[in-house]
Formats: C-alpha cells, structure tokens, sequence
C-alpha cells in the first residue's frame, strides 16, 4: 500500500507539505511523476512547476534524486522502503488546481500527489492533517474521500485518514478544509452535500430544495440508484468567479456571491439560474464522462495530451441536458428554458468559427485551441460545448420526429449507462450514432455525419417547428446582450467588435472577420478614444451605432498600444445573428410540453 501524508506548517506561505512513503520501490530507481493535467479540464497546467523542496530517502540514507522532464523524477536506486518529502506551493483560486491560505485549503489530487509509476494500481491512504497555524484550529474537513478506519463516519467532517483503490480514485477526490457551511439533503435515497466556502447571504431552504429536485431528475432518468455511495457540492463563492469541474462522487465549484439566491428573494435571478444550470451540468457528469467516456479515458495518460473527436457529446449532450434538467425539475419555467436555448444558439451563430471547425474538430483539437483561445477565436473555432449542446438538440428532436414522440434522447443516454453498466470500458468514436439508429430504428448516418464532422448550418428551425416551436433572428441590442428575448432596441448598424470600457476610452477584445472594424485596419487591443471627435463611452458608443445608418462613414481616434491612429470606418449594417424562440401560436396540444416529457427509466 501507498502512504500519503498532507499538512501545512505555513499556509500563509500557500505550501502544503506532503510525505509519501513507498514500502516496495523499484529496486533499479524509483520514478515518480506527477500529471501535467486534471481529467475533465482538457488543458496542459504542469502541476509539477509548484513543486519544491523535493527530498528522498531510504531509512537515515539520503537518496539522490534525477529529474527526468517537467513532471517526474527518478530516486536512486534502493531494495528498502523509500520516503519523499516535498511541498507544494498553492495559490490558484479555480476547480482545477489547489489553493491554500488561512482562510481555507483546497486541492486536486493531481496537484499535490506523487504518483508511484508502476504501482498506480495499488491502493492508498492518505492521512489529511489540520494545518498549524492558529487560524485553522477550527477548520473542518470536506471530501468524498472514504475514511480509513472503522467507525469514523463520513459526515464527521473531521481531518483524519482516508484510502482510495488507487491512483486513479485518489486523486479522483478533491478536498476542501476551513471554516464552511454545510447543507445536507436526500435525492433518491442517497446522501448529498453542499459546502459553502467565503463570505456570502444564502437562502439554504431554496438551495437545498432546487438541488434536490435536479439530482433526482437526473438519478431518475438514468434509473435508480445512483452510481456513487454518496455525493458532494465543493463551493467556493468569491466576488466574481464562475466554473466548475466533474469528479465520480463530487464536483468543485466556482461562484459569485449574486449566484445564490438571497434569502427573502422569491424571484428567480439569471445569475442564480445560471448556478443551478451549472450545478445541473456538472451532476450530470456523474454519468456521462465520469463513467459513460471516451475509450480513450479509460486509462488516461495524464502527462500528455489525450485525444478524442468525442467532447461534442461528453460536455455537449451533458449542456444540453443541465438546463433540460433544470425545467423538468420545475425549478425554472419553459419561458426561462426558451431563453437559455435561444442564448445558446446566439453564441453559436455570432461564431464565425461554426463555419470552418465542426463539433468533432473542436473536441479533438480542445488541447490547443479552445482551451488558449486568441482574439480571433470567435473567427476559427466552435465550442464543443454551445454547439454540441445544439447537436444533442438536433438528435433529440429527429427521434422524437421519427418515433412521434414515443422516444427520445433519454433512451440513448439510458442505453449508453445500461451498457457502462454490464461492461464497464469506454465508448469508440462512432459508438453513440450506433444507437441513435437503433433508438429511433432508422439509418440516420447521413443526418449525425452533418451535424457532427461538417461545417453547415443546424438544422434547428426546422427540427424546432415540427415540435411547435419558432426559430427567429434579430440584431443585437448591444454589449449585454444575450439573446433568447425579443427586444425592440435592436442596434442600426454594426462595427464588428467586441468592446469593453479601458482607461476612459473602449477596448477592442475581438473582431469579427470582414467587419467594418477589421475592413477599416483596426486590431485587437486597440483603444476608441473619440468617435468623428466627441470622447466616447459604452453608451455613446451603443447611441452612435443605433442612430448611424448603414455604410456611413466615420472618424476613429485611436490609441494602438501608445501610438495615437485615426481609422476611417464604414459601418456595416447590424448582423441578424440573435436567437428568439417562441411557441408557435398554432401549436398542437400534444407537443406542447415535448422538452418535458417524462423521464422514465
């Protein structure tokens, strides 16, 4: 067995100081390594780069130590029990790494674990220490980690020791320590936890009771019982943050203060309806990526890239599904879900990336370019996410077209988790089209070749009409604009930018390929200054562009990095690239609730 230890003498510092006792080293030089990435978060973050103080020995003989590359070390060679020491410096504020001070501690097992190369399949305890400064003295502890000795109870909250069945499951665990709130609910049967970490109002009754509607709808869907033994919502609420990060019986999460509902607010907040979204999403997680995955996820080499054309339907089919969820619970009303569906296909369609990346290029090439994306990312990629939610959409709607109604993307995603279930491995690429054709008894190659590997248009006005619903474009209403409402205040004219107020004048982040920005020489990180001049601002610059008229001619003041420039511009005319649905005022009665049908496992 491998023995961890993790503490921290000085969390002011950010390090937390971990020990690894190895009982049968390879007798011709140990390697140790640690992965250059997290699973779920397809992006290499070198881990190793906060390691320090690394030191090994073998009883009172020292052990000289090779680095090998970035991420892993050789020890000298030794037939005894090896000891490592080293600390990690912790100061990442996200889901995906750790972060450590004295208000609260947060890790990834990936962040702060060894791993022995060659014995990842041995089990692990992991003894977890109170930190010793005197700030933390009443911290308690979080994580779905199992404890190790018997009779310690999993909803102790205390630091202890914990085992895992190996590698794999150890750092499949993430820990949170400090002084929490902690809400407690049943969904089906099975425990769950939400962990509030900072400073924050909360109405807790709603919470718990909007999060547990979502979890059984989805245990529901799948079938009872739920794969895991128990479930747990890390929390982290700051000022401004959003994000989250799958994990086999926990998720860690990322949020702003205005996310939660206020307690005495009965009204339902976009931000406190995106949080439930998120919470839906990454729940659903539980299934799909976190059992149901890729082949290719069974094993996966965490110290380098892993490849897979498959992500369009691992986090698409998964977005599709967190705000579906999150109606058919009731927590939000069919007007709330036409609007997120109608947000979702405006940042798909304001993309010109839709155009040249299909969902499958997107997934396989997240690595590089959506994970490091540039100011000319809208112009090249596509989200795997927003557009293979819309996949999922597309699918669901040809079933139900083909079968009238009787079945549905459900009993794909049934499917799929029957066979997880009677053999436990990941899928192979063209898996889940396999039985899409046997869900709906049809050859839909054709159809889920267009959607998934090309570069054309969705077909979603139409699917969406055959369900009762109208599909309609508008200009947008300016920078906060969304889409998924009408909206009368539409702007006039377009200059093909992204903006944002900067030192008094107006940042461009990005620019549309061909716009009347881009057409004109302006870059990316160029600062408006004046427009034909008159000092400009966001409103005077929202004014401008709805009073302006099509291919009339204006004077930029610009700033490019400290150089003053003067830019003529010809307005283009507003693209009409955001999304409205409404239910069609002749309806029939009996697709007026498709999106709700029940979930039956």
């Amino acid at each position: 067995m491998i023995h961890y230890k993790i503490g921290s003498s000085h969390p002011a510092a950010h390090y937390f100081d971990i020990d690894l006792h190895i009982p049968q080293p390879d007798p011709n030089g140990q390697v140790l390594r640690l992965p250059a990435w997290i699973p779920g978060s397809y992006m290499i973050r070198d881990f190793a780069r906060n390691v320090i103080e690394l030191k090994a020995r073998s009883g009172e003989r020292p052990l000289a130590i090779t680095q090998l590359d970035k991420s892993s070390w050789q020890l000298a060679a030794s037939e005894a029990a090896v000891d490592i020491s080293y600390r990690v410096y912790a100061w990442d504020l996200s889901v995906r790494s750790a972060h450590l001070d004295t208000t609260h501690g947060f890790f990834n097992g990936t962040s702060v674990f060894l791993e022995v190369v060659g014995q990842a399949d041995q089990p692990c305890e992991v003894l977890i220490l109170q930190p010793t400064h005197k700030d933390c003295a009443d911290w308690r502890l979080a994580t779905t980690l199992p404890p190790k000795n018997p009779g310690v109870a999993m909803d102790d909250f205390s630091f202890g020791l914990f085992q895992a069945g190996d590698y794999q499951e150890l750092i499949d665990h993430p820990v949170e320590m400090g002084l929490f709130e902690q809400l407690e609910f049943e969904a089906c049967g099975l425990r769950h936890d939400v962990i509030l970490t900072g400073k924050f109002n909360c109405d807790y009754e709603r919470l718990r009771a909007d999060l547990t509607l979502i979890c059984e709808q989805h245990i529901r869907m799948f079938g009872e019982p739920a794969p895991m033994p128990r479930y747990m919502f890390l929390v982290m609420v700051v000022g401004d943050g959003y994000g989250g990060l799958e994990h086999r019986s926990s998720t860690s999460l990322l949020c702003s203060r205005k996310d939660l509902p206020e307690p005495g607010q009965d009204k339902l907040s976009d931000e406190y309806r995106g949080f439930l979204g998120l919470c839906s999403h990454e729940y659903f997680h539980s299934w799909n990526v976190k059992r149901i995955k890729p082949a290719v996820f069974d094993a996966p080499d965490l110290s380098a890239e892993v490849y897979t054309p498959l992500l369009w339907a691992f986090e698409g089919i998964t977005s599709y599904y967190d705000d579906l969820a999150v109606l058919r619970s009731g927590c939000i009303g069919q007007q709330d879900y036409l609007e997120l569906l109608g947000q979702t296909i405006t940042r798909v369609r304001r993309g010109r990336g839709r155009l040249r990346q299909s969902a499958a290029e997107s997934s396989f090439n997240c690595w590089t370019k959506f994970y490091k994306q540039d100011e000319n990312a809208a112009n090249t990629i596509v989200s795997y996410y927003a557009k293979g939610s819309l996949i999922a959409l597309c699918i669901d709607l040809k079933i139900r077209q083909l079968t009238a109604n009787e079945k549905s993307l459900d009993d794909v995603m049934r499917s799929l988790w029957t066979n997880y279930q009677q053999q436990p491995q990941g899928i192979e690429e063209h898996a889940i089209q396999q039985i899409i054709n046997q869900t709906c008894d049809a050859d839909l190659s054709d159809f889920l070749d267009q959607l998934i590997y090309r570069t054309s248009e969705l077909p979603l006005e139409d699917l969406l009409q055959t369900m009762g619903i109208d599909l309609a474009y508008r200009a947008s209403a300016g920078n906060q604009d969304k889409g998924g409402k009408a909206n009368d205040s539409t702007l006039n004219c377009s200059l093909g930018a992204n903006v944002k107020e900067n030192n008094g004048g107006l940042k461009l982040i990005s620019l549309t390929e061909d716009g009347a920005a881009q057409v004109a020489g302006l870059s990316a990180g160029d600062e408006i200054i004046a427009i034909d001049g008159l000092r400009v601002s966001m409103q005077s610059y929202h004014d401008w562009l709805n009073l302006s008229v099509p291919d009339s001619e204006h004077q930029l003041t610009v700033f490019r990095r400290d150089e003053l420039h003067h830019f003529r511009v010809v307005l283009h005319a507003a693209p009409q690239d955001t999304a409205v649905l409404e239910i069609s005022a002749d309806r029939h009665a009996a697709r007026a609730s498709w999106w709700q049908q029940p979930a039956q496992a």
